[in-house]
């Protein structure tokens, strides 16, 4: 195994304050001030992994001005160590380690050989989560895929993570005819589901998380997503099709598991927060989710997360 956690999420924001502030009032995680090669950057532990808050345009966002999840790093106790084992993989590290958050060490892979997840190795920051907060822990990261039979041979078959689950999405529209007769009655026949969008979903879990693997799987769904509606498999899968063809694959969205689902969204509407959800809805793996407003967290897709595992 390359590593066994997610040492910090780094979280690219057009207004970092403003997501620090949703991240300590209405989600009640500890604010750390670690320095980077550019100033001290607010990190947020939670579980075994922890929030970074980068502005955008930082040194450590590589140069990329949108808004959104940066890159993950996998925290390691040796950083030179870890280097060769990439090597071994095949997956070398662009370049020497410098200093990241906190002084630690740090090394970039090549997004060519982690299909497409913006990926790092780093020292352990070493931070202690707040064992009340309403947020317990990252339940996953989504990841825009083009191929999850790819993904899942670089992130479990080559670094070593285990598959958790895999899944299809499907919606489907199903016609019903009807046959009236003065003498025969009422006949109905249904026809053959017809498939209106698809997603493949793998979960491949990396530490106390999961890496969520999304990718379209039925092309005549096109890149059409209606913005601020409430999702469905339709919704789901026009939207990553759209994310994939403007970006590429890569880190989509962040998932928070939280204790109760309906109080902090109610909570965060009720403090005027744009919202999409101001309560739970069914989600995938028996779960209840909710989304702010992206606007609420300077341009982060986040939503909450309420299930029992």
């Amino acid at each position: 195994m390359l590593a066994d956690q997610i040492a910090y999420v780094a979280l690219a924001s057009s207004n970092p304050e403003e997501t620090c502030a949703v991240l300590e009032r209405h989600f009640g995680l500890p604010r750390s001030q670690l320095q980077s090669p550019q100033g001290q950057v607010p990190v947020f532990p939670l579980g075994r992994s922890a929030l970074a808050v980068f502005p955008l345009g930082h040194p450590m966002l590589d140069g990329d001005a949108k808004s959104g999840v940066h890159h993950i790093a996998l925290g390691v106790d040796d950083i030179e160590a870890a280097a060769r084992r990439a090597v071994e993989v095949g997956a070398p590290a662009e370049g020497a380690a410098v200093a990241g958050l906190g002084g630690r060490k740090t090394l970039t892979l090549a997004r060519a050989d982690t299909a497409g997840v913006r990926t790092r190795l780093t020292e352990r920051l070493d931070l202690k989560p707040r064992a009340d907060a309403a947020v317990q822990r990252i339940d996953h990261l989504g990841v825009g895929s083009a191929d999850v039979f790819e993904d899942e041979r670089v992130f479990s078959g080559k670094f070593g993570f285990s598959v958790e689950s895999r899944q299809t999405d499907m919606e489907v529209n199903t016609a019903m005819e009807s046959f009236t007769s003065d003498k025969y009655g009422v006949v109905y026949h249904s026809r053959m589901p017809e498939p209106v969008g698809g997603l493949r979903v793998y979960f491949i879990t990396v530490g106390d998380c999961e890496l969520e693997f999304l990718a379209n799987f039925d092309p005549r769904q096109g890149a059409q997503a209606d913005r601020l509606q409430l999702g469905s498999t339709k919704q789901d899968q026009g939207a990553i099709t759209r994310f994939v063809q403007s970006r590429g694959p890569g880190l989509h969205h962040v998932a928070l598991k939280v204790k109760d689902i309906d109080r902090t969204l109610s909570e965060m509407a009720q403090a005027g927060l744009p919202m999409i959800d101001v309560k739970g809805r069914p989600g995938s793996r028996r779960a209840l989710i909710g989304f702010p407003h992206p606007k609420a967290l300077g341009g982060v897709l986040m939503h909450l997360v309420q299930r029992d595992d």
